[in-house]
C-alpha cells in the first residue's frame, strides 16, 4: 500500500471511530433514559441498565454499518478536501477514479469487519442482554418459554400450545395426513424435542381408517417418537424477527419454508438485504463523492458534504422502503433489493469518470 493510501486509510479510520463512538454514545444516551422507567423493579438497577445498554451495542452496530461508514468516509474525505489534500493528491497523480477506489476498498473492509462482528458477536450478546434484563425485572418466562405456535414438517401439522426454553413441548398435537386426509391424531401433555426427534411417553394416538365406507377411528395410549426436519434453532427463531436471526438461521428458515411450501418471503428480504449490503454502500460511497469532488464555486464543500450525507442516507431509506414494497405487493425481493443499488452505481460511475476526465 502506498503512503498515500495508508493515510486516506488513516484518516477514514478516525473519522469512522468517531462516527461510531458519537452514534453508539446518542443510542446510549436515549436507550439508558427508557430504560430508567423500569429501574427499580424487582432487581432491576442502574447498572443492570448499563449492562443491558452494552451488551446491546454490538447488534446496534452491526444494524447501522452501512450510515456509520458512509458518515466516517464522507467527513474523512471532506477533511481532506478543506485542507487542499485531495487537490495535492490529485496533482501528484492519483486521479478521482484511483482515489475513489481506494476509498471503496477501505469501505468495504470495514463493511466486512462489522459483519463478522455481527454474525458472531451480536446475536449472543443480544440474548444474553435480554436474558439478563427479563432475570433482573422477575420475568423469567419471558425469556425461558414462549407461546404456542403452528409448524408444517412435511405431511405433518404440529401444534404446540407452549414451548419451553425450545426443548419441552406442551400439549402437543400431530395432526399427520396421507394423501389430503388425515391418518393419525397424536396428542400429548408434554413431549420433549432434542433438536432432531419429538419425543412423549404417555400419548393418545388417533388412527383413522378412511378405507371403510364410513370412517373408523381407534384409540390406543402408547409412546410416539417422531423425526422431524426442523431444529432446534428455528424453534428458538419462532419469537424473533428476521433482522434478530443470524444469516445461517435466516437460510435455514427460507430452506425449510420452502420444503414445506410455506411463504418465505419476510426472510428472503433479510437475507438479500444483508447479502446486497457492501454493494449499498459502494453505491452510497459513490453517489457522495460526486459531491466532495464537484466543483466549489457556486456551493461551499460543506454545503456538498451535508447534501451528500444527506442524499446517501436517504438513498439507504428508499432501500429499505423498495423491500417492504417487495412483501407488500409481491415483487421479487432480490431484483427489489439489487436494482436500486445497481442503478445508482452505474449513474454514479458514469459522472465520475466525466469528472475525471474534465
Amino acid at each position: 500500500m502506498k503512503i498515500i493510501d495508508r493515510y486516506i486509510a488513516k484518516t477514514l479510520l478516525s473519522y469512522t471511530i468517531v462516527v461510531l463512538l458519537v452514534w453508539l454514545s446518542i443510542y446510549s444516551f436515549f436507550n439508558f433514559i427508557a430504560e430508567i422507567n423500569v429501574v427499580g423493579q424487582e432487581s432491576y438497577t442502574i447498572l443492570s441498565a448499563i449492562k443491558y445498554i452494552i451488551l446491546k451495542m454490538p447488534e446496534v452496530t452491526y444494524s447501522q454499518a452501512s450510515p456509520i461508514i458512509l458518515l466516517g468516509c464522507i467527513l474523512g474525505m471532506g477533511h481532506l478536501a478543506t485542507t487542499n489534500q485531495l487537490l495535492i493528491f490529485r496533482i501528484s497523480g492519483d486521479s478521482i477514479l484511483k482515489i475513489t477506489g481506494t476509498i471503496l476498498k477501505l469501505a468495504l473492509i470495514f463493511v466486512i469487519a462489522i459483519i463478522a462482528i455481527g454474525e458472531a458477536i451480536a446475536p449472543k450478546s443480544s440474548n444474553f442482554a435480554e436474558l439478563g434484563r427479563s432475570n433482573a425485572l422477575g420475568n423469567i418466562a419471558v425469556s425461558t418459554s414462549q407461546e404456542g405456535f403452528w409448524i408444517r414438517d412435511g405431511e405433518s401439522f404440529i401444534n404446540v400450545k407452549k414451548s419451553v426454553g425450545g426443548k419441552i413441548f406442551k400439549d402437543l398435537t400431530v395432526i399427520e395426513v396421507i394423501s389430503n386426509r388425515i391418518s393419525t391424531v397424536v396428542t400429548s401433555e408434554k413431549a420433549t424435542f432434542d433438536g432432531q426427534l419429538l419425543e412423549t411417553n404417555n400419548a393418545e394416538i388417533f388412527s383413522i381408517d378412511a378405507s371403510k365406507e364410513i370412517d373408523e377411528v381407534s384409540l390406543e395410549s402408547d409412546s410416539y417418537n417422531k423425526s422431524v426436519s426442523f431444529d432446534q434453532d428455528l424453534i428458538d427463531s419462532l419469537k424473533k424477527e428476521p433482522r434478530d436471526l443470524t444469516t445461517w438461521t435466516i437460510i435455514k428458515q427460507i430452506q425449510f419454508l420452502s420444503d414445506n411450501q410455506l411463504r418465505s418471503e419476510i426472510f428472503e428480504v433479510e437475507l438479500y438485504k444483508r447479502l446486497i449490503k457492501p454493494v449499498t454502500l459502494v453505491a452510497m460511497i459513490l453517489l457522495a463523492m460526486l459531491f466532495i469532488f464537484g466543483s466549489t464555486r457556486d456551493i461551499t464543500l460543506g454545503r456538498k458534504i451535508f447534501f451528500g450525507v444527506a442524499l446517501g442516507l436517504s438513498f439507504e431509506m428508499l432501500s429499505r422502503i423498495a423491500s417492504a414494497m417487495a412483501l407488500s405487493f409481491d415483487f421479487n425481493p432480490l431484483i427489489s433489493a439489487v436494482l436500486p443499488s445497481t442503478l445508482v452505481m452505474l449513474i454514479s460511475i458514469t459522472f465520475l469518470i466525466q469528472k475525471s476526465m474534465s
